[in-house]
């Protein structure tokens, strides 16, 4: 039996605390028999433009997901476009500068996210230089975009790392444009006048200076990291001083650019200079013995070690700044990995050198302004030849922002960083990641989750999406004409500072997927023709 209430009991209440007790909650209401819902549909949802959608109301919700530059695929939840591209980023505020680190296990799509971006800025006027191609994955990319390639490897090409390269005729540009403007302000009858072109003197003779103080000290710096490789071990601080003032000699000595081979023959000579430096106290036979392994070291340089001629004979291509430019390494077997991370070494440092040299002649006026995006791939090679390397890649790729040039730095894994000898250039490795404009990801394996949190703050949703894209798929065959695929094959989580990611699968145009084909070599095997 019900009990009868009472009119108090029955008055209703009034207000919102009556309304917001008549409404359900999200899944209906609640109680037996209330007909509450156990599972929750999604909303269909459609995307348009705003000319399409624009009447519809009210469930219609603009996209975060940015569009600007190099435009990369879909975001992988909502199918948004998805644009970005270091430069487009650091231009508009976005990054703090022009760089993005690229981290993924083998054959996810890195290098082709990577060639990707190349391809769409230099259809924006920007030049790609990919300073050592070791598989490879960018010549016929590079070919296609009508750019240059320059071949070095043992029996396959020849870089002078003694070479100044353009700085030499650009200094003598400069002193030239310098003598110019000091004859023009003398011819002038305005005093204004003369001061800013006496000026402009001024600042060109100060360019010339500079470019041949950093041209000299990057041969120093590439040499003694070759004998680094060479050794396994830094030369020592006597050692360096000898290169360093042994170069000076040569500049002064020879009409034309030194070799490997005249750099030993000055310290062969012995002249006042190197003994004063090598304390030999006017024995001779004491400068023999502080001299003796650097001798031997710079033979292994000279065409008698493992190298080759490689770095002792004429650079047979020097690098032309107008174009896209790569270096082709692929010719090195992947076992000599001393060599490999020495010819990497000196492709980085000659492009480097070659992008100041432009910019320094834009800054005086005497060639038009460009930009650079430099692509440096299979980084850990090159960070594991030897002690001191981290210090020298780093010295390399710290002043991008101010020298104008979008940089793209690629390895495998946080491991790759992790695995050097010492904490102090595991912290410097782990600074790469961290001073990124943008960290992109790839699959990865669970075991890097811990070492890629030390360097970019990833939550354990973004943590669960790169391992579950590192997955080999389905054992069983699709059939027909469809391929097998990985579930992460071209997807991408782009990080910038402490924002949560973008997840991005990655588009291709009919045009770029026989560029980005980098298993031609199969095709005979599997009877697949061109894709």
């Amino acid at each position: 039996m019900f009990q009868r209430r009472t009119k108090l009991q029955r008055k209703p209440s009034t207000g919102l605390a009556a309304a917001v007790a008549r409404r359900p909650g999200l899944r209906g209401w609640r109680g037996r028999g209330q007909g509450e819902a156990v599972y929750v549909t999604a909303a269909d949802e459609w995307r348009g433009t705003s000319v399409q959608v624009c009447g519809l109301w009210p469930f219609v919700g603009g996209s975060g997901t940015p569009v600007l530059g190099v435009p990369i695929g879909v975001h992988t939840d909502t199918g948004a476009p998805f644009g970005a591209d270091p430069i487009s980023w650091f231009m508009h505020g976005m990054i703090n500068n022009p760089s993005m680190f690229v981290l993924g296990l083998p054959h996810y799509g890195k290098s082709t996210l990577v060639r990707h971006i190349v391809l769409g800025l230099a259809g924006r006027g920007i030049n790609p230089l990919i300073l050592g191609d070791l598989k490879p994955d960018y010549v016929d990319l590079i070919e296609a975009l009508g750019g240059q390639v320059i071949s070095l490897g043992p029996g396959r090409g020849h870089l002078n790392v003694l070479d100044p390269g353009e700085a030499t005729g650009a200094s003598a540009r400069l002193r030239a444009s310098a003598e110019e403007h000091r004859a023009n302000a003398d011819r002038s009858t305005d005093e204004a006048t003369a001061a800013s072109l006496l000026a402009a003197g001024v600042k060109a003779e100060k360019l010339a200076e500079q470019l041949m103080a950093d041209s000299h000290n990057r041969r120093l710096n590439m040499v003694t990291a070759l004998i680094t490789i060479v050794r396994n071990a830094k030369p020592s601080a006597h050692e360096e001083s000898l290169i360093d003032r042994a170069l000076h000699i040569l500049d002064d000595r020879l009409d034309r650019v030194p070799l490997i081979g005249d750099l030993i023959e000055v310290i062969k000579d012995a002249p006042d200079e190197l003994r004063a430096i090598a304390l030999d106290r006017g024995d001779m036979s004491r400068y023999l013995d502080a001299t003796d392994q650097l001798r031997q070291s710079l033979y292994s340089l000279n065409g008698s070690g493992r190298f080759a001629d490689m770095f002792s004979q004429p650079t047979d291509q020097p690098m032309d700044l107008t174009k896209p430019v790569v270096f082709d390494l692929s010719g090195i077997s992947d076992t000599q990995r001393d060599i490999q991370a020495a010819c990497l070494l000196a492709c980085w440092s000659t492009g480097f050198a070659t992008v100041q040299v432009a910019h320094t002649l834009a800054d005086a006026g005497l060639e038009p302004r460009r930009n650079y995006f430099v692509v440096m791939d299979e980084l850990w090679r090159a960070l594991r030849s030897g002690e001191g390397m981290v210090d020298r890649v780093d010295s390399l790729t710290r002043l991008n922002r101010t020298e104008g040039v979008g940089q793209a730095m690629i390895t495998h894994t946080m491991s790759d960083l992790e695995a050097l000898p010492t904490e102090s250039e595991r912290m410097k490795a782990r600074g790469f990641v961290e001073r990124s404009g943008m960290v992109v990801c790839g699959a990865l394996p669970g075991a890097e989750m811990e070492k890629l949190n030390k360097a970019v703050t990833l939550s354990r949703a973004e943590q669960s999406r790169l391992i579950s894209w590192a997955d080999p798929g389905s054992w069983t065959d699709i059939g027909g004409s469809r391929k097998r695929v990985r579930p992460g094959l071209g997807k991408f989580l782009f990080k910038v500072g402490g924002r949560p990611g973008i997840p991005v699968a990655l588009k291709l145009t009919s045009v770029e997927e026989n560029l980005h084909d980098t298993n031609k070599r199969w095709r005979i095997t599997t009877g697949e023709g061109e894709n």
